[in-house]
């Protein structure tokens, strides 16, 4: 007997049927079309993505020599689920390894996160190009192992080892800052390489491999339609002097401190040297973790950037600060004269050397005198239109700071220091509110007490004086392939709080104190067809023998260096610190030495000890 189902029934059945095929088709179209997470997976499965590493920019020195290039490297990739017994020892000989070694491998890949048999992971950084000739053909005998290509930086005049900085594999901490990169990537990590990674880096690449369910590669995959090309990075000219970085490395050996030159013009860094330094080779390849660890083991400091990171007291090159402030604020005129009669009377007193007297202004800079600038510095400070020693104090630290001093340059390198130029509430800390006056604070007046500035802030210094009152940031790069111009913050000029034509006295100031014969506290540092302005500075040291210290510029008319030395623990400006940057200045500007017994002299000198008594 047939069944009758009523029309109400047909439509319910009809219904659910309609609803479960709707169900069906949009859960197709999610996994199909919307989610992609199924077909990565898929793909994952079956594809290898190979990364193409691109080599890195090249960097050039202001003249178009080359300073730091590529040499070719390999990274010894193994999948473990396709290695067999092979020989250990012919395979150690050819990678010049032990087979401690070979087993240490094996089980530290297996500690990397992500870590798959079926999957390629780095069994041997970094081999060298001869190692790859050998080990290439006899791969064969090594099933389960390949090579990948990099690149590794070389240095063909081993110089500016702080200044260039240095590239290392990246961690999980840089990883997860930026996704661009992936374990196993390279990265600048200091200096230069660190401050234009983006440029240096270039763009990594791909292929795409078909594997099988084991990974073994199958083929290109669409014949390589999806498959990028590495971009290699952009070149760079760096501001550098090449010849004159290491001539100025070769009068450090064995030294101390720091030189730092300048073109006053641009702010163009034309060498920065931070003695002891150390050859940028050793900080490349299978050898860079060992080497740093020596390095930084080391009592001297090699990698410590004193051109950056160092603090000194400025030392008797500060009165010039002084005096322009005092120039500008009108507590001192280029007539004033005053009386040294051995050291500033006044208080606990500070000493002063022999010399002629009374002084007027250019002549106290020449014979830099302590007891001129004492009064100079009290006048600022104690001048009765500011109503209290703390506005004096404030007026001053205003002007000081105009000139870079207790700010960061923002040179284009890592790790500057801002230095130190103390303030109204450091005082009220120390001595209490009210507890101190322009007297108590005296030692300012000769660049000694609460000051600290690198020698890069003392160039600048120089750049100032020899620009007559303004300066641009220093930098490093002049150049990058590619792009039109640099950083317009480096081409930025920068103006101190003193009118230009005060600088005119401290020029001559300088000059005497290079030219002006008797009295002149940097004769040592005169050429005969240079006219070299320079002022020296001895800087206390609690800690032993006081630091040598002098800065200058050259030409006097249309400068076209300005320099800073610092020599630790070697006594008087005038004895080490002058002749250096007279050396380096000669070496500049005119390519040539007229002076040869001088520049064995200094090259030969050992000075080395941190804790020489005073003289």
């Amino acid at each position: 007997m047939p069944l009758n189902i009523t029309t109400d029934k047909k439509y319910i059945i009809s219904s659910i049927i309609i609803f479960v095929f709707i169900v069906m088709l949009t859960k197709l179209f999610m996994l199909q079309i919307v989610e992609q997470s199924y077909k990565l997976s898929a793909s994952n499965n079956v594809l290898r993505y190979i990364p193409q590493y691109p080599a890195r920019g090249l960097i050039y020195d202001r003249n178009g020599d080359l300073i730091v290039c590529n040499q070719a490297a390999y990274d010894l990739m193994v999948i473990k689920n396709e290695v067999k017994a092979f020989d250990t020892t012919e395979f150690a000989s050819i990678l010049g390894i032990n087979i401690d070694q070979i087993r240490a491998s094996f089980s530290q890949i297996k500690r990397i996160k992500g870590y798959s048999p079926y999957k390629p992971s780095v069994f041997l950084k970094q081999i060298s190009s001869k190692t790859y000739a050998v080990l290439q053909e006899k791969l064969y005998k090594f099933p389960g192992f390949d090579v990948q290509p990099r690149t590794l930086r070389t240095y063909p005049n081993k110089i500016a080892g702080h200044l260039f900085g240095y590239v290392g594999e990246v961690d999980e901490d840089m990883i997860a800052k930026n996704p661009y990169y992936q374990l196993g990537d390279y990265i600048g990590i200091n200096g230069l390489e660190k401050s234009y990674e983006k440029e240096i880096r270039g763009k990594k690449g791909v292929k795409i491999f078909m594997v099988d369910v084991r990974s073994r590669i199958k083929g290109s995959y669409e014949n390589g339609l999806y498959d990028t090309v590495a971009v290699v990075g952009q070149d760079i000219t760096c501001t550098i002097d090449a010849k004159l970085q290491g001539y100025g490395e070769k009068l450090m050996a064995n030294k101390i401190g720091s030189i730092v030159a300048i073109e006053p013009k641009t702010g163009e860094v034309l060498a920065m040297i931070s003695s002891p330094t150390y050859d940028p080779e050793l900080l490349v390849g299978r050898e860079r973790t060992a080497n740093y660890r020596t390095l930084q083991s080391d009592t001297l400091k090699p990698i410590f950037n004193r051109a950056l990171m160092a603090l000194y007291p400025p030392g008797s090159t500060f009165k010039i600060v002084n005096g322009l402030i005092g120039l500008q604020e009108g507590t001192v005129y280029p007539t004033t004269r005053y009386g040294c009669a051995g050291g500033y009377p006044i208080g606990r007193g500070v000493g002063c050397h022999i010399h002629p007297s009374p002084l007027s202004f250019t002549q106290a800079i020449q014979m830099s005198c302590n007891t001129y600038f004492c009064y100079v510095f009290r006048g600022i400070v104690d001048k009765p239109i500011f109503g209290s020693v703390e506005n004096g104090f404030s007026v001053w630290k205003k002007h000081v700071e105009s000139f870079g001093f207790g700010n960061r340059l923002n040179i284009d390198l890592p790790n500057e220091l801002r230095g130190l130029v103390p303030s109204v509430s450091f005082y009220d800390r120390y001595f209490r509110k009210g507890g101190w006056n322009s007297l108590t604070i005296i030692s300012l007046s000769i660049g000694q007490g609460e000051l600290g500035t690198s020698p890069l802030q003392m160039a600048n210094l120089s750049s100032i004086i020899a620009n007559r009152g303004y300066y641009y940031s220093p930098h490093v790069v002049k150049e990058i392939k590619g792009k039109d111009g640099i950083d317009p913050k480096f081409t930025t000029k920068h103006i101190t709080t003193i009118d230009s034509t005060w600088f005119n006295y401290v020029v001559e100031g300088m000059d005497m104190a290079v030219n002006g014969g008797a009295g002149g506290t940097a004769l040592n540092a005169a050429l005969p067809k240079i006219r070299i302005c320079g002022k020296t500075g001895t800087a206390q040291n609690p800690h032993g023998a006081d630091h040598s210290v002098f800065i200058a510029f050259a030409p006097k008319e249309n400068p076209k260096i300005a320099i800073a030395v610092y020599i630790e623990n070697a006594g008087f400006g005038g004895t080490w610190a002058s002749p250096i940057a007279s050396l380096m200045i000669e070496k500049y500007l005119a390519d040539s030495i007229s002076r040869p017994d001088l520049e064995k002299y200094i090259k030969d000198a050992v000075l080395l000890d941190r804790h020489a008594r005073k003289k």
